[in-house]
């Protein structure tokens, strides 16, 4: 779940840099066949059944994310 708010995928490529510190590599080309236009969702269904809202956006999350990367190199195995 998230914010409802859509990303493209140049501005989480740059949140995961200023989050990591770190340059990432990527080259701009045409979509892929399949390749969805946009995708996103309303959270207006968690926000009423569940009483949950996300209450941070875009650097946020990808500072979570690489933290937990971090503190979690192998990912959730047990080596």
């Amino acid at each position: 779940l998230g914010t409802g708010t859509g990303y493209s995928v140049l501005q989480m490529v740059r949140a995961m840099e200023k989050a990591s510190g770190r340059e990432i590599k990527y080259k701009i080309m045409a979509r892929r066949e399949g390749d969805v236009a946009s995708c996103y969702a309303n959270p207006a269904l968690a926000e009423h059944e569940l009483g949950w809202k996300a209450a941070f956006g875009l650097d946020k999350m990808c500072e979570d994310l690489w933290r937990w990367q971090l503190q979690n190199p192998t990912g959730f195995s047990k080596n």
